[in-house]
C-alpha cells in the first residue's frame, strides 16, 4: 500500500536514509510505500508494458538501497530517486534494444496540427498508454526530451547514439502520436 508523501516530513525522511544505511527492512519498505507509486507511473511512461515497468522500478529501488550512502542531502531525495529509476529504464533499453538505434516511419502522411489542450482530453493513463505504444527508441527520446527536459546532446550521450538520431526519434515519436491522436480529435469536435 502506498501513501502521500506529504505525510512525511524532513526528519522522518533522515531518519529513514539512515534506517536504510544499516539495512533496516521496515525503513526501506516504508521508502518504497512513499515513493513506490510516483516512481511506478515514471517507470510506465519508459517501458513499453506494466511487466517491464515493474521489473524497472524493482532494479531502481534495489540500486537506491545498495547506493543510498551516496545521497548528500543536497537537493530534493525524490529527484535522486527519479534519476535512478531513469538510469534503470535506459539500462534496460540499452540491454534489450541495443540495436535499436533509430525507427524510420514510412509512413509520410501529413498530420494536421490541433490547438486542442489534450490534457483536458487525455487521461494520465491514456497518455502512458500512447507512449508505451512507441517504438523504443521513440520512446525513450521523447521521455527524455518532453518530461525530462534533456538536450539532445545529453540523450545522444546517454544512449549512445548521435544528436541527429535523437532529434529524429523525437520527430518519428511527434509524427506516430499525432497520427494516433487525430481519430480522437476529430471524435471530440
Amino acid at each position: 500500500m502506498f501513501i502521500k508523501r506529504k505525510d512525511i516530513i524532513v526528519k522522518d525522511l533522515k531518519a529513514l536514509i539512515k534506517g536504510c544505511l544499516a539495512r533496516d527492512r521496515v525503513s526501506q519498505r516504508k521508502i518504497y510505500e512513499i515513493y513506490g507509486s510516483s516512481m511506478m507511473g515514471l517507470c510506465l511512461r519508459y517501458c513499453q508494458n506494466r511487466e517491464e515497468a515493474e521489473e524497472v522500478l524493482q532494479d531502481g529501488f534495489l540500486k537506491v538501497f545498495k547506493n543510498i550512502g551516496q545521497f548528500q542531502f543536497r537537493g530534493s531525495f525524490e529527484g535522486w530517486l527519479r534519476r535512478i529509476m531513469i538510469n534503470s529504464a535506459l539500462q534496460l533499453y540499452r540491454n534489450k534494444w541495443s540495436d535499436l538505434k533509430h525507427v524510420s516511419l514510412t509512413d509520410q502522411d501529413h498530420f494536421p496540427s490541433s490547438d486542442t489542450d489534450l490534457n483536458d482530453r487525455l487521461s494520465e493513463k491514456e497518455l502512458i498508454e500512447l507512449i508505451q505504444t512507441l517504438p523504443p527508441a521513440c520512446r525513450m527520446v521523447f521521455n527524455l526530451y518532453v518530461f525530462d527536459g534533456l538536450k539532445h546532446r545529453e540523450i545522444a550521450e546517454l544512449l549512445h547514439v548521435t544528436e541527429g538520431t535523437s532529434k529524429s526519434n523525437l520527430s518519428d515519436a511527434r509524427k506516430i502520436l499525432k497520427k494516433q491522436l487525430t481519430p480522437a480529435l476529430k471524435m471530440i469536435r
